[in-house]
C-alpha cells in the first residue's frame, strides 16, 4: 500500500507558503508505517514545529496504469479525511540547504486516516465542505471545488509514473490554514457535518 500526498493543490494554501502555483500535480511519498493507529499523536522528539495539514482521502480500488483521465472516476469509490503531519522546521532546513525533505513528512504516525470513509455516490465530487477544529476552535475549512487538479486529474497524473494498487491512500492536498500543534491539543476532522477524526497531541 502507498501513501501519495499532493502539495500546493489549494491556491489560498500556496500563497501562505510564499509558493508558486504549480502547473501540475506535485507528489511525494509516505510510507505504510506512515499511518497513525488509534487516535492518539505523540510529538517526535526531533521536531519543535509540527503542523497539521488536513486533506480529502481518495482510496484506490483497482490497479491501473497510464490511466486516461476519462476513466479516472473508475479507479475510487469512497472520499476519506487525513492528516498530513509535517515537521515545518525540517522541512524548512531542508529546503534552505536545497535537500530532500522526506524527513519531514514521512516519519512514522504523520498521516492520519479516518476510520470510516464515505460513498463517493453520497457526495457532489465538485462541493466537498470538509473542515478541521483544534480544541474546538475552527482552523482549516475546504471544499473540494478550490483544488488546483481534481481527483481524476490526480489519479491520471500519478499512473503515468508509478502504478496504482488497490488500496493506495492519495492524500490531495491541504486549504489554507495550516499551522502548529502542542500537547494537549484535539484536532477533530469533519467531511460536511460527519465526524471523520478525532486525534489527541501528546
Amino acid at each position: 500500500m502507498k501513501i501519495i500526498c499532493i502539495g500546493r493543490n489549494y491556491a489560498d494554501h500556496a500563497k501562505e507558503m510564499k509558493s508558486e502555483l504549480p502547473t501540475e500535480p506535485i507528489f511525494f511519498f509516505k510510507p505504510d508505517l506512515a499511518i497513525l493507529r488509534g487516535y492518539k499523536f505523540y510529538i517526535p522528539d526531533f521536531t519543535k514545529d509540527l503542523h497539521y495539514e488536513v486533506e480529502l482521502v481518495v482510496k484506490i480500488n483497482r490497479v491501473g496504469k497510464h490511466i486516461d483521465e476519462k476513466f479516472a472516476h473508475k479507479y475510487y469509490n469512497e472520499i476519506g479525511l487525513g492528516i498530513d503531519f509535517t515537521a515545518r522546521d525540517i522541512q524548512q532546513e531542508c529546503k534552505a540547504k536545497g535537500l530532500p525533505w522526506e524527513k519531514a513528512k514521512a516519519f512514522e504516525n504523520s498521516a492520519v486516516l479516518s476510520k470510516n470513509f464515505i460513498k463517493k455516490s453520497d457526495l457532489d465530487l465538485n462541493n466537498i465542505q470538509f473542515s478541521m477544529l483544534q480544541n474546538n476552535t475552527v482552523v482549516q475549512s475546504g471544499v473540494s471545488s478550490d483544488m488546483i487538479f481534481t481527483f481524476d486529474k490526480i489519479i491520471a497524473y500519478i499512473s503515468q509514473f508509478v502504478t496504482l494498487k488497490i488500496g493506495d491512500l492519495i492524500y490531495t492536498g491541504t486549504p489554507a490554514g495550516v499551522g502548529p500543534v502542542k500537547i494537549g491539543d484535539t484536532l477533530t476532522g469533519f467531511i460536511g457535518e460527519e465526524n471523520m477524526f478525532n486525534i489527541e497531541i501528546r
